[in-house]
């Protein structure tokens, strides 16, 4: 009998070329997503007189740099506007399928992977960005690349890795209400720490995930990076498969029943062996939200922000002391007691249909007490989302609804917040300055932001869902 091997081992061994010294391994690349960020690599690509070895399988957009502010008399900003002209000179020249301004397909690279179609179980992909493991949620292997790899695998549709470990991150139970896909990554962050998924690749299981749609499943391996892990990975099923069918880059017709045989051969197999095991238990989680400057640092909306002086580690107490003097908190106030200045909803984390819909139902029929936007994904989801009416009980409640794009999650396209205010964040990231110099972020859900925009502070989403 064959030795049972789990969903991360039969993807890397199908796309080992050869194997190197240390332990490095060549593997080939399925796909190749890009953004303007990659523009540098292009440039080195020409300078070498290189030409790009497989360009049908490299697809981009500009989703980084670009304001969301609509860009009809042109981007203003020279750099900005230099980096976009240049990536659509250079996907024309190469032949590289390019979603660019204009076009209703462009938008948050980890959104419109997905949404076209290009995105598959059993590949494997890369992009030059840390959020790549996002791509994981249909059982590809996918993780983000630097700026010399991405050039490397332009060159040669193939790129040197070191094999990882593997941990699996069983998730059983029901989410209660007002609790979501966010609150669930935000609790395995707060319980392994950002640093304890280093060195692996985490694979998602259990009924809790078994349950959850496409764009949950995708927002769980998102910030599978926030927790250190190299790449986060659902197994594919009939939720996978029904999100595929039809879509743009979707195999057709005998194609498809023969991409569907192959995926449902990769599931783990009964008995396959982890490096590690890591536990929850759905039913006990509350929403989340991040009270200091990394993902870890979160807590259930019901507690308190911590005291440093319980914390026996002098390393650690001196690490809560920095954090609460920067986010201006007082050890042992209620998290419930913290005032918000803006909300943000949007990112490759939470700017997908089914977030766009639970912030509006939490909106709808109340009025915003602070500036707050909503980010859609992609121009399609723009799109889905103004067909629902979505847009306008957004408007109706006083939110600002803004073009496709990366926007504030970032803060490299002028979407920033003022010094010294704090953001209620659907982001995946709140580290000192992400938002702003000297910007105070919260991370946590659609609903949960949206709870905060009409209440003006940190508010447990479950006490307005009562009233709806």
């Amino acid at each position: 009998m064959p030795t049972p091997r789990t969903l991360f081992e039969k993807i890397w061994s199908r796309h080992v070329v050869t194997e190197g010294p240390g332990g490095q391994v060549l593997l080939y690349i399925d796909r190749h997503l890009l953004h303007e960020g990659s523009t540098h690599a292009f440039a080195r690509l020409a300078a070498a007189g290189r030409r790009v070895r497989r360009p049908e399988y490299a697809f981009a957009t500009a989703d980084h740099y670009l304001p969301t502010t609509p860009v009809r008399q042109g981007i203003a900003d020279p750099e900005v506007r230099n980096m976009v002209d240049a990536l659509t000179r250079h996907t024309e020249a190469l032949g590289i399928t390019y979603f660019g301004l204009g076009d209703a397909r462009r938008g948050i690279v980890h959104v419109i992977g997905p949404e076209q179609g290009l995105t598959q179980p059993g590949l494997l992909m890369v992009v030059g960005d840390s959020h790549t493991a996002t791509h994981g949620a249909f059982g590809a292997l996918a993780f983000g690349i630097g700026s010399s790899e991405v050039e490397h695998v332009l060159a040669t549709q193939c790129l040197w890795q070191r094999k990882p470990k593997v941990m699996r991150v069983t998730i059983d139970g029901r989410l209660g209400p007002g609790v979501g896909a966010k609150d669930v990554i935000l609790a395995l962050i707060a319980t392994i720490g950002a640093g304890g998924g280093t060195g692996h690749a985490l694979e998602y299981a259990g009924s809790a995930i078994r349950a959850m749609s496409m764009d949950e499943r995708l927002t769980v391996c998102n910030m599978s990076i926030e927790a250190g892990a190299r790449a986060g990975m659902v197994a594919p099923d009939e939720t996978t498969f029904a999100y595929l069918e039809g879509r743009p880059f979707a195999p057709k017709g005998d194609l498809w029943a023969k991409a569907l045989a192959q995926w449902q051969t990769l599931p783990t197999d009964p008995g396959a062996a982890f490096d590690r095991e890591v536990t929850l238990d759905a039913s006990a989680l509350a929403p989340t939200v991040t009270w200091g400057n990394s993902p870890q640092d979160a807590l259930p909306i019901t507690a308190r922000v911590p005291d440093p002086t319980a914390v026996g580690d002098p390393g650690r107490r001196a690490s809560l002391e920095r954090a609460l003097a920067y986010m201006g908190l007082t050890p042992g106030m209620p998290l419930t007691d913290v005032p918000v200045d803006r909300v943000f909803i949007g990112s490759c984390t939470n700017s997908r249909l089914d977030d766009l819909r639970a912030a509006a139902a939490i909106v709808k029929d109340r009025r915003v007490v602070v500036p707050a936007w909503v980010v859609p994904g992609s121009g399609l989801i723009k799109q889905a989302a103004e067909s629902e009416g979505l847009d306008r009980v957004f408007t109706d409640a006083g939110l600002e609804w803004r073009e496709a794009g990366c926007s504030m999650c970032v803060g490299m396209n002028g979407d920033l917040a003022r010094p010294q205010e704090r953001v209620a964040s659907t982001s995946n990231r709140n580290f000192e300055g992400r938002q702003g110099q000297g910007v105070r972020t919260h991370l946590m859900s659609p609903a949960m932001a949206a709870a905060a925009a009409v209440t003006g502070r940190l508010t447990d989403v479950r006490t307005l869902l009562r009233g709806v």
